[in-house]
């Protein structure tokens, strides 16, 4: 697998404190499959900026594409 093989949609909403937490979807395009969000996913954030808080979310879309690779989930 390679990471053209994954489709990453990372972004940022604003919480109910007026914070910024970090969104994310991670699907692997050849069968389909959503890797991220999960039942019981941790949140990303809150951060004080959108910028961290969407540079969270791409640097956990990073993660999990890199873990796929190597140990694929089923």
């Amino acid at each position: 697998m390679h990471p053209d093989d994954f489709a990453v949609y990372a972004s940022y909403q604003i919480n109910a404190g007026g914070l910024f937490v970090g969104t994310l979807k991670v699907i692997r395009k050849t069968d389909g499959r959503l890797l991220f969000p999960f039942q019981g996913a941790p949140v990303l954030g809150p951060y004080p900026s959108r910028e961290e808080a969407r540079e969270a979310a791409v640097m956990r879309g990073e993660q999990i594409v890199a873990s796929d690779i190597v140990n694929p989930e089923e």
